[in-house]
């Protein structure tokens, strides 16, 4: 791409992630009759887009995070997520909600809304895990630079990045529902801050998910309650 075309896709990127804050104070979603414990699934509400699922659709433990992906915490948290969601995909459940932070993680909400965009091209956890694993080069980008950034995630999680520049145009209302939809599945709890993880509807402390080893406890005991079998060389650890 020459000089004057990457400029202008960068311009390009920095008015659709605009665009995106701007609809954020938007179209509060009443969200009164949604059992907030359940996996949604597609509905006008949320902009036809479902829950972000990994691991077993079926699983009898489902574990919610309510998540920022410029929050440090969350990123800190990320790692150990990533580790027990796949070491336990075939008993666990693992769905995570946007609660982009935006008065204080300015780039959180144009981070939820690439994910969201690349998740409709069945990239989302690939670009997902990125954002986490790259927050530290994205967090306190500028405008410009973010967009540009998102684009080149977006190639590395498998997406063509003039589609991904496009697509932020031509699905900012149906992403911008979607986050929205999250966020008000978030209030409704009175999530006030990030991460914040729901263990088959309850509420875990900080300190459950504070080490790998503690939260893998924690999902071994619910393991157990729920009589859900587990590899044979973590059942000593229940």
């Amino acid at each position: 791409m020459s000089n004057k075309g990457w400029i202008i896709f960068v311009a390009i990127c920095v008015v659709l992630f605009g665009g995106l804050v701007v609809w954020s104070g938007r179209d509060r979603v009443d969200v009164s009759g949604v059992d907030t414990n359940k996996i949604q699934k597609a509905t006008e509400d949320s902009g036809n887009v479902a829950d972000h699922v990994f691991g077993s659709k079926d699983a009898k433990v489902v574990l919610i995070e309510y998540g920022d992906f410029q929050c440090p915490g969350c990123g800190s948290a990320h790692p150990i997520v990533k580790s027990l969601s796949e070491k336990y995909k075939d008993q666990l459940t693992f769905v995570f909600r946007n609660f982009p932070l935006t008065n204080i993680h300015p780039n959180a909400r144009a981070a939820a809304a690439a994910a969201e965009v690349v998740g409709s091209n069945d990239k989302y956890w690939q670009m997902h895990n990125i954002l986490f694993e790259r927050q530290n080069e994205w967090s306190s980008a500028s405008t410009s630079q973010r967009g540009n950034l998102f684009a080149d995630y977006a190639g590395l999680a498998g997406m063509d990045k003039a589609d991904f520049t496009s697509q932020l145009s031509e699905k900012s209302s149906v992403v911008n529902k979607k986050i929205n939809f999250d966020i008000a599945l978030g209030r409704k709890l009175n999530v006030t801050g990030t991460p914040t993880f729901y263990l088959n509807g309850t509420k875990l402390s900080d300190d459950s998910f504070g080490s790998e080893e503690a939260f893998e406890k924690v999902l071994l005991a619910e393991f157990k309650k729920k009589g859900v079998e587990v590899p044979a060389a973590e059942e000593s650890k229940q």
